[in-house]
């Protein structure tokens, strides 16, 4: 499940995720952008899925 987790959850890049890449050329992100603001939605939902997950499925 982390993989899971972990692989919808990339978006600290454009190319992480679809909807990323749709709007980084005409929206006129800057790669730093994303970097900006994904690496903190990607280090609170780590912390989150770390907690959470051996709560719902534990081993």
């Amino acid at each position: 499940m982390a993989v899971a987790f972990a692989a919808s959850t990339a978006m600290a890049t454009p190319m992480g995720y679809q909807t990323n890449l749709l709007v980084y050329g005409p929206g006129g992100y800057n790669y730093k952008d994303f970097v900006y603001f994904g690496l903190p939605l990607n280090f609170i939902i780590g912390v989150i899925a770390c907690w959470l997950i051996p709560i719902i499925w534990p081993f």
